[in-house]
């Protein structure tokens, strides 16, 4: 009997989880250096941070590709997550960093104990953060946070379409330049950097690294699992009415405001998710990762790899950012032409994506065959060998 799509699903995902919490730690872990199979610590954190951007594209596809809602301000909630665990990480540097203070580098730097006399110079809010539950907390309700309040007032005013796209856009390049200023006290421009340990744990040593990895392969199988009940709920089918004709769902009598605030939230959440897990891999969190582009960009992976579908945006993020790390290198200069071709070439020639490119080599090859088992149509004494007579003009 063939396997069914459910079946194949989740054969491919065991199949994922086998290789990404099985193979790649162990071929890292204990195959030699100079084996052609070992998989180096550098690729451990840079396959970790395409895992990470993977989830943030689950994200903007619940948005744009099931409700319909093209946010350009994803990476704002992926870069608060990444502050939020980055603020914990910093007071967990202690004497180590270059200032040997008990504050963070930048604030000896920018002098905070002269603005904070009464805490040493650490601000009153990084003092909780000391606490990596209040860390984690900060994770998930920050980015609900700002993505409800501002929901809220854009789906209660009835914005939609490219206007929404426009203010989502606005928001965050507003939140860049306010954490770029130095006395907002997040490091300015530079951001937060130089981490040391996560919970104890040496950051610079492999076992962390193959740990976080692990741990983002974890967060995106959860990520897609949970995107995968939701939208095949009642919910989901709303969802769906919602992107397709939000007149006739408001028509019958659903407030479209409220499941899209709800699925806005969400996918702040998603996104700030994963941008707790890059931030210790890469080893760095600065405003630059709000920036306007960066939201664009991960709107081009779910096209790249397939919006309305839930493997594409995976597929499309990891090959996306592969392709930039790659192009990066050989051809810095032309990498936004690069990626602007792709974009264009997949809304042309691949309007599904990589994950319907099967299906339309399926449907070209059928329409080849048929072309070629059509029957010539009989004129009407051909096979008698008479030749009709020509009609009059």
């Amino acid at each position: 009997m063939a396997p069914t799509g459910k079946s194949r699903e989740l054969l491919f995902l065991a199949l994922a989880a086998f290789v990404g919490l099985g193979v790649i730690p162990a071929l890292n872990a204990w195959v030699p250096a100079d084996s052609f199979l070992h998989i180096s610590d550098f690729r451990i954190n840079l396959w970790g941070k395409y895992l990470c951007y993977a989830v943030l594209a689950l994200g903007v596809n619940l948005l744009w590709g099931y409700t319909g809602l093209l946010s350009l301000g994803q990476c704002l909630f992926f870069s608060l997550g990444g502050y939020a665990l980055g603020m914990h990480l910093m007071l967990k540097i202690g004497r180590l960093g270059q200032y040997k203070a008990d504050i963070p580098d930048f604030m000896v730097f920018l002098e905070f104990d002269k603005r904070f006399p009464t805490t040493g110079g650490l601000p009153p809010h990084w003092i909780p953060f000391h606490s990596i539950a209040v860390a984690l907390l900060a994770v998930i309700i920050v980015p609900a946070v700002v993505a409800y309040l501002f929901g809220w007032l854009a789906f209660r005013s009835r914005i939609k379409g490219v206007y929404f796209s426009i203010l989502s856009q606005a928001l965050t390049y507003a939140a860049m330049l306010m954490f770029f200023r130095n006395d907002f006290t997040f490091g300015g421009n530079n951001g937060l950097t130089d981490f040391k340990f996560l919970l104890g744990f040496d950051l610079n040593q492999p076992s962390t690294k193959r740990a976080l990895f692990m741990a983002s392969v974890v967060l995106l199988l959860s990520v897609y699992w949970m995107c995968r009940w939701l939208t095949q709920t009642k919910f989901g089918l709303v969802q769906r009415a919602i992107r397709d004709g939000e007149n006739r769902v408001l028509f019958s009598g659903y407030a479209t405001a409220n499941f899209k605030l709800f699925v806005f939230v969400l996918a702040a959440i998603i996104a700030g998710l994963g941008g707790a897990l890059f931030v210790p891999q890469v080893g760095i969190i600065n405003p630059s990762e709000m920036a306007p582009d960066k939201s664009l960009e991960a709107v081009v992976w779910c096209a790249v790899g397939g919006r309305g579908s839930l493997i594409g945006p995976i597929l499309g993020a990891i090959f996306v950012n592969g392709l930039k790390s790659y192009a990066t290198r050989a051809f810095a200069e032309q990498w936004l032409y690069i990626l602007g071709g792709l974009f264009i070439f997949v809304v042309l020639f691949m309007p599904k994506g990589l994950v319907g490119v099967p299906q339309q080599l399926r449907e070209l090859l059928r329409m080849r065959i048929s072309k070629k088992i059509e029957p010539k149509p009989e004129v009407p004494g051909e096979s008698e060998g008479v030749v009709p007579a020509p009609t009059e003009k």
